[in-house]
């Protein structure tokens, strides 16, 4: 979700950016200002001094002011931490049975499950991501399937092996799993 909010938030700043800009340039250079142009000459200022003080006095223009600016404010911040937050689980918390605990790399884990979901038959292709918490971690996984395989023996192998080995590897009571599947992109077959 937070990839499509991006493409939109800097799609429509880009498309506002590029209309203003391109206008404020044409103008600039002499050209008649578009029919929405709030200003008709080249040398007029951005705001008079008429425009910025004409909502002074109103008792609802401070406020109003102020509670956009927060909401603006608020909405930034929240695009910047999640772009600040990290996607994926740098250590998992391994128990190691003697009431000590291990830290196992996430990427190692990662590089492990998606090279054993790899030399699955029938697999070309295998990708593995860690999400959640250190302890309790969930891993998203995306294989590529030769074109004659079935998705169901496909998902059936990778639940019983990659997922079993990296969930007993790593001493997890589970391992929660989202699977994604595409198929290998092949010519078509001449039937004869």
């Amino acid at each position: 979700m937070l990839g499509a909010v991006n493409r939109v938030l800097v799609g429509l700043a880009g498309l506002l950016l590029l209309a203003l800009g391109g206008s404020v340039l044409a103008v600039g250079l002499g050209a008649p200002p578009p029919s929405w142009w709030i200003h008709t000459g080249r040398h007029d200022v951005l705001l008079s001094t008429a425009e910025r003080t004409h909502w002074r006095d109103a008792g609802w223009w401070w406020p109003t002011v102020l509670a956009a600016l927060a909401v603006l404010v608020l909405l930034s911040l929240w695009w910047l931490t999640a772009q600040l937050r990290r996607r994926r689980l740098p250590e998992v918390l391994v128990d190691t049975g003697d009431g000590e605990s291990a830290l196992l790399r996430g990427r190692a884990l990662e590089t492990v499950l998606a090279t054993d979901a790899a030399h699955q038959e029938g697999v070309a292709h295998a990708q593995a991501v860690l999400k959640g918490t250190r302890t309790a971690p969930q891993v998203r996984v995306w294989l590529q399937l030769e074109p004659d395989v079935s998705p169901g023996a496909a998902l059936d192998d990778l639940t019983a092996q990659a997922l079993a080995h990296a969930r007993d590897s790593a001493a997890l009571k589970k391992l929660p799993a989202e699977v994604r599947l595409t198929s290998v992109k092949h010519r078509a077959e001449r039937v004869t």
